[in-house]
């Protein structure tokens, strides 16, 4: 199947390409997609089979006769910087993928292939171009599929003027909170080695002994609060809830959580009343907007991932040790202390 930036690609390359055979090369692909008949290309399905094939493979250059195969090996110094301008100043959107705002070596090739005839043989030519224009490479975040925007747009406008009275506020501190689970499975992410050595290989296990950290940001100093617990229950909410207040015994809380059972259950709402501490719940499968996300993405990256954790207590102590001593300035709504 065609992905929409696969169609938009062979679109653009159809309105600009000006030869004949290459037009209905690309035509065929989309009619083949579309279980059209190919009478008028003339080409027969095998063919535009392998055609489709090579395209996933290496993009609009399937359709390129390869007899009259004219394309440039370079660019020059003022198409460069043509390049990074456009990436300076658009997005994919501009240029015929409608479903893509975000640039990939796939998508600069195949512009710079319709717009100027240069193939580079190499993905490094691309990645060289990216970090001229100060990109950096990046692995987009996850959305849940339950996430509704204007749930969210909602939240953000009935608690906006709450919150910035709280940033304002020296007396109100802000904690933004979560839990995450520690096991020990190695986690893993992607790492660059120097070409021609052997992928890296860590070590792991089938053990699957965990320990639950939560984690309290404080919006207005960057300071965590990281605690250890052996599983998520409203009790064990509670009792950690007690030690925050004694973090801040002379100041107002306000409490940034979602809706878990654990924080709603009836004990975890009594330690909320008696510890005097107000709280707002973030919308529901929206994790992107709590902060402490972030910072559990920092540790993990910092401390777990590619490591081999062959007791979990030790690791789970480094972990909570390392967000403790860490600071973690991040905003919310676009709110942060000045």
């Amino acid at each position: 199947m065609l992905t929409e930036d696969e169609r938009a690609a062979i679109q653009a390359f159809m309105r600009e390409t000006k030869r004949i055979d290459e037009y209905k090369r690309a035509l065929a692909v989309l009619e083949l997609e579309d279980r059209v008949p190919l009478d008028r290309t003339g080409l027969k399905e095998k063919h535009v089979q392998r055609i489709r094939r090579n395209f996933h493979s290496i993009g609009a250059g399937a359709f390129i006769d390869k007899r009259h195969n004219n394309s440039k090996v370079l660019l020059t110094k003022s198409q460069r910087d043509e390049v990074l301008s456009m990436l300076a100043s658009s997005t994919p959107n501009d240029w015929g993928y409608i479903s893509s705002p975000f640039w990939s070596t796939r998508i600069l090739g195949s512009v710079i292939e319709e717009r100027y005839g240069v193939v580079y043989s190499s993905r490094t030519s691309y990645y060289l171009l990216f970090k001229k224009a100060s990109f950096s490479f990046h692995l987009p975040g996850r959305k849940y599929e339950k996430a509704d925007p204007q749930v969210v747009a909602g939240w953000g406008k009935d608690h906006y003027e709450e919150l910035k009275g709280a940033f304002g506020d020296p007396d109100v501190v802000i904690l933004a909170e979560d839990e995450m689970v520690l096991t020990q499975a190695t986690t893993t992410q992607k790492v660059w080695i120097p070409q021609g050595t052997s992928p890296a290989v860590i070590e792991t296990n089938g053990t699957r002994k965990n320990r639950s950290i939560y984690g309290f940001l404080n919006l207005k100093t960057g300071k965590e609060h990281a605690f250890i617990s052996e599983r998520q229950t409203m009790v064990q909410t509670a009792e950690i809830l007690a030690e925050i207040s004694k973090l801040y015994p002379k100041n107002k809380i306000m409490l940034l959580w979602d809706g878990a059972g654990w924080h709603r259950g009836s004990v975890a709402q009594q330690a909320i009343r008696e510890c005097n501490i107000s709280q707002i719940y973030f919308p529901p499968y929206s994790p992107e907007l709590n902060p402490q996300e972030h910072v559990w993405k920092k540790g993990r990256s910092e401390v777990t991932h590619n490591r081999f954790i062959p007791k979990i207590e030790p690791v789970a102590k480094e972990l909570v040790n390392y967000l403790n001593a860490t600071r973690f300035n991040y905003s919310l709504l676009g709110l942060r202390s000045t």
